[in-house]
């Protein structure tokens, strides 16, 4: 009987509410490692001159300092603790109810619905979260007197709130959506692939090494198919108070004409290096803090 307890309490359903908490949590311990290449990533793309990753880590370590690759960490972590949150808490709810009320799996196509809607609400609500991170990770390449030194996160939202007003804070949320939206159907299109044929054709058994193999894979071709939205939305956020900002149609087109198509994939390697370990590392904290639960909550 004393044998039987824990394997009917380990197969329960978690609550859902519990879901959404852990969702926010993992990917806000994941971004603690990974955030110095955000901070690579959108000091590249928002410079029109071309310009290397090691430039830019040298650049920072000797003008700025080592702290500085953690520059705008609280936006980060509120970012996670929005977008991540609502996006995989609203997917993991959908599956549930196409599990309560449908027979079978969804095909590809409803999965792709599901993440493609998760992922645009996600974003929208995590849009100001990301506006103040991208101006923060920047503000130290601006000349002193044009920084906008904003002390965290919360002074970011009321300043822009006060300054620009409260819509500056969802600025570019149709990149930041279409962006999510080709991140998410792409990740779940290529993931699960990539740990098939990763298994089968180089004999990996399930664990660490093949969840980040496949994880490295699904990146790769994601980072490319999303950067030319991460870039564009990037400089959409990060433009001073100019009136009505341009679209993203209109400022992905500017970027493409006046620096080349190639533009639109700046930042690549220091996203990849950040989509890659961000997944894996999300997914093994969030089995961790399952089993945490299960242990000693239940």
């Amino acid at each position: 009987m004393s044998d039987k307890e824990p394997e009917e309490k380990k197969k329960k359903p978690l609550p859902p509410l519990f879901n959404f908490i852990n969702a926010g949590l993992s990917g806000m311990a994941a971004t603690c490692f990974v955030h110095p290449m955000d901070v690579i990533k959108n000091r590249i793309q928002i410079q029109r001159e071309k310009i290397s990753v090691g430039k830019v880590i040298t650049s920072i370590y000797k003008d700025e300092g080592i702290l500085k690759f953690y520059s705008g960490l609280s936006a980060g972590l509120v970012r996670q603790a929005t977008y991540t949150t609502v996006r995989l808490g609203i997917y993991n709810q959908l599956q549930e109810y196409w599990k309560q009320n449908y027979v079978g799996k969804p095909n590809f196509g409803v999965l792709s619905l599901m993440a493609a809607t998760a992922g645009s609400i996600g974003a929208f609500v995590g849009t100001p979260a990301e506006v103040a991170l991208v101006r923060m990770t920047a503000d130290g390449r601006l000349p002193p007197e044009q920084r906008r030194n904003y002390k965290n996160v919360f002074n970011a939202f009321t300043r822009i709130s006060r300054e620009e007003g409260v819509t500056t804070l969802w600025r570019g949320s149709v990149a930041t959506m279409g962006r999510a939206v080709v991140v998410n159907v792409s990740q779940l299109a290529t993931y699960s692939q990539a740990k098939f044929l990763i298994s089968s054709k180089m004999r990996i058994p399930e664990g660490i090494g093949l969840h980040f193999s496949a994880s490295m894979l699904s990146g790769f071709l994601t980072t490319f198919n999303s950067m030319p939205f991460d870039v564009t939305k990037t400089r959409i956020q990060n433009l001073k108070d100019v009136g009505k900002p341009p679209g993203m149609i209109v400022m992905l087109m500017s970027i493409a004409r006046s620096e080349g198509i190639k533009a639109l994939w700046k930042g690549f390697w220091p996203t990849y290096c950040r989509v890659g370990p961000h997944t894996v590392l999300t997914l093994l904290i969030n089995e961790q803090i399952v089993k945490l639960y299960r242990l000693y909550a239940t």
